[in-house]
């Protein structure tokens, strides 16, 4: 529980700092008393233990986040040494304190109280947090704090001072509203500012070092006429601000972690190319995030790879430009636990506890139940094994039955989670888990477990045993390629998967005719491109059976179709529709041969009739894939050609 620990060090942390800017007081107390709630509910975590499931966990990482973030923040509102720098970067920092209260409502969002042994009281702490998180944060400052930080702005931005048109009389009202009543409180406010500034040159932050430089020479000008300071008094300070001009450069985008914006530390590669900072993409993968944060693409494994070559460059960079070397760790530590004897007793331990609130809770309780299991066989072997031993899977299936979608969805994709470790499959098979995640597939209460249970039947078709048992139900291949004709994107590439596996098993490709499969992918070559390669991947199988080629061959559009992929396809799509023409061929003989060179005359006046098309005849295809194809493609374009040449 070494989490719940930390959490409950931060929360008073948080709760003792000093006494911030006057620009922040809303807003820190506001904080503070909302942290100071949580400190009760991580305690009785702490001294009750109890399991806690995996979206509590992922809540309880996400706190974590806010947390340390929380802490800063604090930290600085409180140890800001310049009382016009907080006024000017006040609107930012506001801005800080809206994104932690978005932060904490979120976390307080995920984290499941029904499945949590907590008293009752603890529970209403939480609620009446959540409550209070869910109205927002401060917006603006008070009103005169606003007029005072609208006057010091429009003098900054008059120059090196104050100029002959303001009035003493102004500049007396506004300092002394910043508390700038004398000589010595402008002299600290100047050592303030100069503090603020050394650290913007630090991080290279060249609108901070720009808007610092204009209030230190307001101030400097001002306290002259007010107070009758002698240009003496300022030597020191101005030669300082000049010995920083030099020492500002600019921090180069590809060094900066594209998540925060500042300088990486331990560069790291994920699956999509992409490079971020080590440490933030972790928190971003530990909230739940399995997307590229930049491209948004989903990622294939979760694998960090050092980044030695950029690392390199950075720390060269900082070297070159002294900035600090202590940023830098000594390496990359491998700090993933996920096989410790540790994480996997706690695994063993939660299992047990959520199959037991499985078996009697409420739908309620069991929608939550089956989202935790969801979560946890989600990532690691371990966590399948453990939630199978502990003997959810009879549970689960007659969820699939349930009128509640998200139960019905949670419990669907918990099965396909857990079908991934080979062992499981057969259990599910064996607790009669197939037809009603077929029912699933056919008439599911939402597209998303529609198309998970058309993954999971990809995933338990793994086997020639189980793809005959599939297929040898009346509803399974049907409701697949009604799938493909009405679902969405995701439902279409996950049936076709679903298909394409079946299909390895010979005998099922009679049924996939039958079921008017060819029909439907011969609509997909034509519309969507996305599923092209899947599409083309299923016909590839189907043209190898006779019932296969006899429905392709009726079908008028699909030597055009396949043709026009040989240009544009990608190369397994060109691949595939090679092996596809070249069945059609041995099937078809003299027929299909005449089908293919009527389709050459056609392209070659096509490209008469448009003068200077580019368009590609089907012979030119052929050659070209024969001198730059992949060995495969360059293999069967050979065997097309020397078909097509014979008389």
């Amino acid at each position: 529980m070494l989490l719940v620990r930390d959490l409950i060090e931060l929360a008073h942390q948080v709760s003792v700092h000093e006494r911030p800017q006057a620009c922040y007081r809303h807003c820190v107390s506001g904080i503070v008393r909302r942290v100071k709630l949580l400190g009760p509910f991580f305690e009785e975590i702490r001294d009750t233990n109890p399991p806690l499931p995996p979206s509590a966990l992922l809540a309880f990482r996400s706190m974590h986040e806010f947390l340390a973030k929380c802490n800063l923040l604090v930290d600085s509102c409180s140890q800001s040494s310049s009382i016009t720098w907080a006024m000017v970067s006040s609107t930012e920092t506001i801005q800080k304190f809206e994104v932690a209260n978005e932060e904490m409502a979120a976390a307080l969002e995920v984290i499941p109280l029904s499945l949590l042994e907590i008293s009752d009281e603890i529970k209403e702490h939480v609620l009446l947090l959540k409550l209070q998180s869910a109205r927002g944060w401060c917006k603006a400052l008070d009103p005169g704090q606003e007029l005072l930080k609208a006057e010091l702005c429009d003098l900054m931005e008059r120059g090196d001072g104050p100029s002959s048109d303001v009035s003493l009389e102004r500049l007396q009202k506004l300092f002394a509203g910043l508390g700038l009543k004398n000589w010595s409180d402008c002299k600290l406010e100047l050592t303030g500012l100069l503090e603020e500034l050394r650290e913007k040159v630090a991080s290279r932050d060249k609108v901070a070092y720009s808007t610092l430089r204009g209030l230190i020479r307001l101030v400097r000008s001002t306290a002259r006429l007010l107070y009758r300071a002698g240009e003496e008094a300022f030597e020191e300070t101005m030669a300082e601000l000049d010995g920083f001009k030099e020492r500002v450069g600019v921090l180069p985008d590809e060094f900066r972690c594209p998540i925060s914006l500042e300088l990486m530390r331990n560069p790291v590669t994920i699956a999509t190319g992409q490079t971020y900072d080590k440490e933030h993409i972790q928190k971003w993968i530990a909230a739940g995030h399995f997307t590229c944060p930049t491209s948004g693409q989903k990622l294939i494994h979760l694998g960090l790879i050092p980044n030695y070559a950029l690392r390199s460059l950075i720390f060269h960079w900082c070297d070159d430009n002294n900035v600090s070397l202590e940023l830098f760790d000594a390496g990359f530590p491998d700090d993933d636990i996920s096989n410790s004897r540790e994480a996997l007793e706690i695994a063993k331990t939660t299992s047990a506890f959520l199959v037991g609130k499985l078996a009697t809770g409420s739908i309620d309780v069991q929608r939550q139940v089956a989202y935790e299991l969801r979560l946890l066989a989600k990532n690691g072997t371990e966590n399948r094994i453990c939630i199978a031993e502990a003997g959810a899977i009879p549970f689960l299936v007659p969820l699939l039955a349930c009128n509640d979608s998200k139960t019905q969805e949670n419990a669907v994709t918990a099965l396909l989670n857990l079908s991934i470790y080979d062992n499981n499959k057969k259990l599910i098979m064996a607790a009669n888990a197939l037809d009603p995640i077929l029912s699933v597939v056919e008439q599911g209460l939402s597209m998303e477990a529609r198309q998970n249970a058309a993954a999971a039947i990809f995933s338990l078709s793994s086997t020639d045993e189980h793809r005959i048992r599939i297929g040898s139900r009346a509803v399974a291949i049907p409701a697949l390629v009604t799938l493909l004709l009405e679902g969405s994107l995701q439902a279409k590439k996950d049936a076709t998967s679903a298909l394409f596996n079946l299909l390895l098993y010979p005998g099922n490709r009679a049924r996939v005719v039958n079921a008017g499969a060819i029909e439907v992918l011969m609509a997909m070559l034509s519309k969507d491109g996305d599923v092209q390669d899947d599409a083309l991947a299923v016909l590839a199988l189907l043209g190898e059976s006779n019932e296969g080629l006899k429905a392709l061959s009726d079908d008028l559009l699909a030597i055009p179709l396949l043709v026009n992929l040989l240009r544009t396809g990608s190369v397994k799509g060109k691949e595939n529709s090679l092996s596809v023409l070249l069945a059609l061929c041995k099937h078809g003989g003299d027929m299909i041969r005449d089908c293919l060179m009527v389709e050459q005359q056609t392209q070659q006046e096509s490209r008469d009739m448009s003068s200077g098309s580019s368009s590609a005849l089907l012979l030119e295809s052929l050659q070209e894939l024969i001198a730059s194809g992949s060995p495969r493609a360059r293999r069967k374009a050979r065997s097309l050609l020397k078909f097509l040449s014979v008389r």
